[in-house]
């Protein structure tokens, strides 16, 4: 697996109106590298690039254990 990184996506739900403050500080986590505000079922979709599980581990973890995070769904993926 040397060489290979790991992207996932993260589906977040939040409490209403925070949407745009919580997608600021996401922004800021080393390894993230895109948060979009959407409308529908989730309201952030949070795209992570990281070298190893552990570090997303860690990323996924403070994301979900923020006090307006209410809700998550990851979903992860291997690059070539």
């Amino acid at each position: 697996m040397a060489g290979q990184g790991v992207g996932a996506y993260v589906l977040a739900i939040v409490k209403k109106g925070t949407e745009h403050k919580v997608a600021e500080e996401i922004e800021r986590y080393r390894g993230v590298s895109e948060v979009l505000v959407t409308y529908g079922m989730w309201d952030l979709v949070i795209k992570l690039e990281t070298e190893n599980l552990k570090e997303l581990d860690k990323i996924v973890t403070k994301i979900r254990q923020m006090p307006d995070i209410e809700q998550t769904h990851t979903l992860i993926g291997v690059k070539d």
